[in-house]
């Protein structure tokens, strides 16, 4: 990597271990928020796929309340302080023993909510930690860079969520002599419980490079209480003259919606799978390893069309993408259709998460990184309840999961929809 004479040259190493962050922390949403745990709670939890999905939903907004509340909060009080990395190691710990803790929730009703206390924990700890991994991406690279190292880095993540599936996969869930004599019977499912410790081990160990390595741009250097005080007057100041920016709040608006029909896809594709389709844990998990192979083939090549057409444009391609190809998705019966359609329709997820990172990171104001990156997250999580509690209403309504995944449509028509009109394209390679 080497910058042109305009731009700083910019360390190799650095944005690397800053790339593999994505790789570490990518097995806790494929496994725990996606396939594997989602899959095992439902069948064998709680064993009413629909009764399942209700209280998964829930939980799932419960949840995003938290972060929208809590993420702009820290993002204004870290810039203000004097380092990110600390508050990214907290909640990487979080995540890391709220994962490991999941080995103690059995197969039976009674740890139904264990189940759900621990995963509405670690998913609050691993929105968070991204608050502050995507505000050290604006001072790594150029801002003609930002599209690819975004790109590259959620390919990476993808490419990490298959290892960590298939690592599961093959070592315990379909060994018939999984090791450290993990009990397979009805009653224990060691072999499927143990997927939590697993997804620990592998972000504690993979996320060392970045702590290493990865800079960590200085703040404003003040004390935690003053940064406190500091960091809420500058949110407070930020939220009431946002007007100030009109691209950044239009742009939140319609990641808002879009964001939020994403994130519900994600967060009820392993039960949905399980329910409608009547697929095991173990035909989750091959879906899942398939479905991540597809989103990084996505993410990494749109990597450099980002760079190419501009962020705006990206996000639009992979939105009509997952409209167009999830319809038939949610009107098929087969089970065969359903792995093809679904498959297919990774492509544009990658690219549409990629490039909304690296739009955001071209028009925030220098210096604001982490607060604006608050909002940001807070853009992903504010209405986030929305979405899953929407489907949990329909879905009892009905007691049809298909009518209520079908409510993810209208969010990312929406979504995409205000982006084309009240978001200004950001050309390639400028900041604006």
């Amino acid at each position: 990597m080497a910058a042109d004479e305009k731009t700083p040259p910019f360390e190799r190493r650095a944005v690397a271990s800053w790339c593999v962050y994505d790789w570490a922390n990518s097995p806790f949403p494929a496994v725990i928020l996606t396939f594997v745990i989602p899959a095992y709670f439902a069948q064998a939890v709680v064993g009413d796929p629909a009764r399942a999905t209700e209280m998964w939903a829930v939980m799932t907004g419960v949840s995003a309340l938290a972060i929208a509340l809590l993420s702009p909060v820290l993002g204004a009080i870290a810039d203000q302080g004097r380092a990110r990395k600390p508050w990214l190691a907290f909640f990487s710990a979080v995540m890391a023993a709220g994962s490991a803790l999941l080995w103690f929730a059995g197969p039976t009703p009674d740890d139904a909510m264990l189940v759900l206390l621990l995963v509405g924990v670690t998913v609050v700890a691993f929105e968070l930690s991204m608050v502050f991994y995507n505000a050290l991406l604006p001072n790594l690279v150029p801002a003609h860079w930002l599209g690819r190292i975004s790109g590259w880095a959620w390919g990476l993540g993808y490419i990490g969520g298959v290892g960590g599936l298939l690592l599961v996969l093959f070592v315990f869930v379909q060994n018939d002599t999984p090791p450290f004599g993990l009990d397979r019977s009805a009653g224990a499912l060691e072999h499927v419980r143990v997927s939590g410790p697993v997804v620990a081990v592998w972000l504690l160990l993979f996320c060392l490079p970045l702590f290493v390595w990865t800079p960590d741009p200085r703040g404003k250097g003040l004390a935690m209480g003053a940064a406190v005080r500091t960091g809420f007057r500058e949110l407070v100041t930020t939220l009431r003259n946002i007007r100030s920016y009109p691209q950044i709040w239009r742009y939140l608006l319609a990641r808002m919606l879009f964001t939020d029909g994403i994130n519900t896809l994600f967060a009820f594709g392993g039960v949905f799978a399980a329910g409608t389709f009547g697929m095991a844990v173990e035909e989750v998990i091959v879906f899942g390893l398939i479905l991540n192979v597809t989103a990084g083939l996505g993410a990494f090549l749109f990597g450099w069309i980002d760079d190419w057409i501009g962020a705006k444009r990206t996000i639009l391609i992979g939105l009509a993408g997952i409209v167009v190809g999830g319809v038939p998705l949610l009107m098929v019966e087969s089970k065969l259709a359903f792995i093809v359609l679904g498959s297919a329709l990774g492509i544009f997820f990658g690219p549409v998460q990629a490039a909304s990172r690296s739009l955001m990171a071209r028009i925030i104001p220098p210096g604001t990184e982490t607060e604006m990156f608050g909002l940001y997250a807070l853009s992903g999580k504010v209405t986030a309840f929305m979405g899953p509690w929407l489907v949990a209403l329909v879905t009892a309504a009905t007691g049809s999961q298909r009518w209520g995944m079908a409510t993810v449509l209208p969010f990312l028509v929406v979504g995409g929809i205000l982006l084309l009109v009240w978001v200004r394209d950001v050309p390639p390679g400028r900041e604006d």
